[in-house]
């Protein structure tokens, strides 16, 4: 079962309406959730964006990065649904997550095990936990 991880903590994950792959798109019908692997080019979703519901993005390690751009590039694509961060996503990173257009993180039990809600709680303020802030401060 996995974890959701957002700015209020930990939820289940309650979407029930499943995924479709990014290669198994159909040419002339766009799902409703797609899922997208950490290698993809999402702008073959331009003229699509306003027409899916989520989006969750497979961060297969948690040193890759590749993720976090492929949300940027989306949210400036014009996607304004739920975008999900999936995988190997740590609490040190979520203020980058939220920072790049991610609205939540889906982990496994055994990570939320190793890093409980109190880890992810103390990154939920993203606004301030970038390295601008504190030089500022």
């Amino acid at each position: 079962m996995s974890v959701i991880v957002t700015d209020q903590g930990f939820a289940p994950d309650t979407w029930d309406r499943g995924f479709t792959a990014l290669a198994d798109l159909p040419a002339n019908d766009t799902p409703c959730c797609i899922d997208i692997p950490s290698d993809a080019d999402p702008s073959g979703l331009a003229n699509r964006v306003s027409e899916i519901d989520m989006i969750r993005v497979d961060f297969p390690s948690s040193a890759d990065g590749r993720g976090f751009t492929i949300a940027r590039r989306l949210r400036l694509m014009g996607f304004t649904g739920r975008l999900r961060a999936r995988g190997h996503v740590l609490a040190d990173q979520y203020a980058m997550a939220r920072r790049s257009g991610f609205d939540e993180v889906e982990i496994d039990e055994t990570l939320a095990a190793r890093q409980p809600e109190d880890h992810w709680q103390a990154r939920a303020d993203w606004r301030a936990h970038h390295y601008q802030a504190r030089l500022r401060g």
